[in-house]
């Protein structure tokens, strides 16, 4: 059997990690990340090369362990890689500063994550404010919230709203900078069906009128539907790519 960067999808379109697309924002040539317990040497990431273009809609698909989350947070500018390179842009990721890490983080990139991290003692509108007030190209909080259909719920509590409606308001907070990435850590995770398919519908809407690059880690197989594309990952390669030449919307899946 080929090693997992030689293999193609099933059609034979593309290799696994190639972007379809020409533009790519996102080039990784040879990631690994790699940890020390004791004498054994744990690998995350092993010699991954990836392409991901401009404004395409991404899943991450995998089991736990298999490097999504590894991947996703060196692509965020949140963790560093063992060897290899990474760029966004013209912007070097792996062996970047933490000054310049951060700026590109703020500039450039929005994060939604399993669990909303909202502010109790904060409305909606003021969780994203937060974020407008020290981005360089903010919308208003109240923009945000309504891209996620919560114009309603703009002075309310977190307590005061579901969880889904959390979720909602993270994602507002996430895209009020404008990012030009959108990154995604299981943001359905701790959700039911039903209230999954609108937070994804939320994510999709903003993704696509913004014109955003989003990448989306799932253990969810049915959320790939959605994607133009999903990379399967395995032991921390890409073992198999699929390309979704028509896409699903997130009011259409059956979970």
């Amino acid at each position: 059997m080929p090693p997992a960067s030689d293999l193609s999808i099933s059609t034979g379109v593309a290799p696994a990690g190639a972007a379809m697309p020409s533009d790519a924002v996102f080039t990784v040539r040879g990631l690994t990340k790699s940890y020390r317990m004791g004498e054994t040497e744990i690998f995350a990431l092993r010699d991954l090369d990836l392409d991901i273009a401009r404004g395409e809609f991404v899943v991450l698909l995998g089991p736990s362990g298999s490097g999504k989350s590894t991947l996703l947070n060196i692509l965020g500018g949140l963790d560093s890689a063992t060897s290899g390179d990474a760029h966004w842009r013209d912007h070097r990721l792996v062996g970047a500063s933490q000054a310049e890490l951060t700026r590109y983080r703020r500039e450039h990139v929005g994060f939604v994550f399993q669990f909303y991290n909202l502010i109790p003692s904060l409305t909606a509108r003021e969780n994203v404010q937060l974020v407008t007030d020290i981005a360089v190209t903010a919308m208003a909080p109240e923009e945000a919230l309504a891209m996620v259909g919560l114009s309603e719920r703009l002075d309310h509590f977190p307590a005061q709203l579901s969880g889904g409606e959390q979720q909602r308001v993270a994602i507002a907070r996430a895209i009020a900078k404008q990012p030009d990435v959108l990154l995604c850590d299981e943001p359905t995770g701790a959700l039911d069906a039903p209230t999954g398919v609108t937070v994804l519908s939320a994510i999709e809407t903003v993704s696509r009128r913004l014109g955003t690059t989003t990448i989306v880690i799932t253990h969810n197989s049915v959320i790939a539907a959605m994607a133009d594309r999903v990379l399967h990952l395995a032991g921390g390669r890409i073992a198999r790519v699929e390309v979704n030449p028509a896409r699903r919307p997130a009011t259409e899946l059956q979970w």
